[in-house]
Parts: structure tokens; C-alpha cells; sequence
């Protein structure tokens, strides 16, 4: 088993963690015998002994900086009743913060997003300038005078279970220039059957958010009988495909909302970005 080894002096003071596992120990009434007991308990029950916690490895987490393992922080949650990624806070692990990294990782390929789907609280405006108005365009960040962090809990009267969320991949230029690569979009599950119509411009048209046996991508969509036309863009090189409908391809909903940084997105790959941009000339 790996654990980390003795943390500086300087990153113990800004998490803390082993001193307060001792402070909710001793709060409990435990003693490390105690905790070893019921450790071992734990690790029988899922055959692993990674789960158990001697009393000199307890003593090594609460008293030299040792970060416990992720078994044995486990253990402590459980003999603790305290949730798991609240000790993850304790030594600066912040899931609900993770959205702020999500942008890091650049994925080649179009796919559905849970990341947030554990997120308990939420950084947003609590109080904006009252002269703000919808039907003015405005710098949102000119106007927002307060930020909070909001559990998610409260937010539960705007959810809506018929949403799913899609990233499109930066090797995914089936809709470019509309939708860039590395766009996250909203997709409307309840809107999962192709519409037939004209359209006056390439904005009316719904676009699709389509699983593939090899992916998903996002595109505009007709049906030809048993067939599936997964239409790009003019101006994308991505070729037209058609699959047969619904065997390789099904529609999981309409695009309803996208979120799209311009101008700063990159190939994953640095040394295909000349023949990416080349074919978009």
C-alpha cells in the first residue's frame, strides 16, 4: 500500500487534516485500538486489508502529516459518520470545485459529461445591480455585486431531469464554425425525433446530439427510411455519414443551449493543427 509521505510544514498548516481527524476522534470518544477494530471490519467486508488502520498508522496520520490512503480514509468516514469529501477537504482535495479544472483536459472525441454530477454547492451571483435589465446587452461581471457559494440542493426548483450535458471533442469538427470544438452543450432528451421542415437559416435548423457505436458527435439530421443522415456543416471538412437508423445511430435529443469560448481553443494534437486549420481554408 501507498501512502503519501510527510507533507511540509507549510502545506500542513493550510489543510490541517490529520489534526482534526484526532479532533473528531477524540470527540466521538474513540480510542485508536478502538478505530483499528472497526477498520478491520471494514476490510473483511470487502476483502481488501488497505481498508485497516493500526494504531501506529493512525498515530502517523494525526501527528506527522502522513496523508491517509484513499481505503483508509474511506474507514474514517465510515467510523466517523462524516462525509467522505469533506475529509478530502481537509487536505485540499475540493470536488465541488472541480469545474474550475474541467477545461484542462481537452478530449479528442464528442461525449456526455457527468463531472458535476456529484457537485454539492455552487459559486454564483447572490446579489446583481438593480438597474440590470434582460433586454439590454450587458458585461454580466460589470453588474454581479456579490458572489456566495449556494448548495445545490437549493437549486433542485430549476432542475430539469429531461437535460443532458455534451462536450464536443477538439478533433470534432462536424459543426464547426457554429459549434467550436471543446463546447459544452445542453441537449433537450424530450426532443429526440428528427423534425422535417425548411429552414430559413442554418440557426433555425435543431441540431442533434447523436450516439454512435464509435461516439457521438453533434450535427444536423434527416431520416431516409431506415438510414440516418448525419449532415455537418458547409463549411466543416467533416464528411456527410449515413448510418442505419436507429442499429448504429440514435438521437439523444436536440441542442438547446451551448456554452463556447471563441478564439482560444487548441488541437489536442499540436502537429495536426496546420492540417485542421488547413482544411478550414
Amino acid at each position: 500500500m501507498v501512502e503519501s509521505s510527510q507533507l511540509g510544514s507549510g502545506q500542513l498548516r493550510v489543510n490541517d487534516g490529520g489534526q482534526k481527524l484526532r479532533v473528531v476522534r477524540e470527540a466521538l470518544g474513540f480510542r485508536m485500538r478502538d478505530v483499528e477494530v472497526a477498520s478491520v471490519q471494514i476490510a473483511r467486508r470487502f476483502e481488501n486489508e488497505e481498508f485497516a488502520i493500526p494504531p501506529s498508522r493512525l498515530s502517523d496520520i494525526e501527528t506527522k502529516n502522513i496523508v491517509p490512503s484513499i481505503f483508509r480514509l474511506y474507514s474514517l468516514a465510515a467510523i466517523y459518520r462524516r462525509q467522505y469529501r469533506e475529509f478530502l477537504a481537509w487536505y485540499g482535495v475540493e470536488l465541488d470545485a472541480i469545474s474550475a479544472d474541467l477545461d484542462r483536459g481537452r478530449p479528442q472525441r464528442s461525449h456526455l459529461s457527468d463531472a458535476l454530477g456529484n457537485v454539492t454547492e455552487i459559486r454564483m451571483p447572490t446579489k446583481l445591480d438593480p438597474g440590470f435589465s434582460l433586454q439590454k446587452t450587458t458585461n454580466l461581471k460589470r453588474v454581479i455585486e456579490q458572489w456566495g457559494v449556494i448548495p445545490m440542493a437549493y437549486l433542485s426548483l430549476f432542475a430539469e431531469d429531461r437535460y443532458t450535458y455534451g462536450y464536443i471533442g477538439t478533433e470534432d469538427f462536424t459543426m464547426y464554425p457554429i459549434l467550436a470544438p471543446g463546447s459544452f452543450v445542453q441537449v433537450d432528451e424530450t426532443k429526440n425525433k428528427v423534425a422535417e421542415g425548411m429552414w430559413r437559416s442554418e440557426f433555425e435548423r435543431p441540431i442533434y446530439f447523436v450516439e454512435m457505436r464509435d461516439g457521438y458527435t453533434c450535427c444536423w439530421c434527416s431520416i431516409k427510411r431506415d438510414t440516418i443522415v448525419l449532415q455537418s456543416h458547409p463549411l466543416s471538412p467533416a464528411p456527410v455519414r449515413v448510418l442505419k437508423y436507429p442499429q448504429e445511430a440514435e438521437v439523444l435529443g436536440q441542442v438547446v443551449g451551448v456554452a463556447m469560448r471563441l478564439g482560444d481553443w487548441q488541437h489536442a494534437d499540436s502537429q495536426a493543427v496546420p492540417r485542421a486549420r488547413a482544411a478550414l481554408i
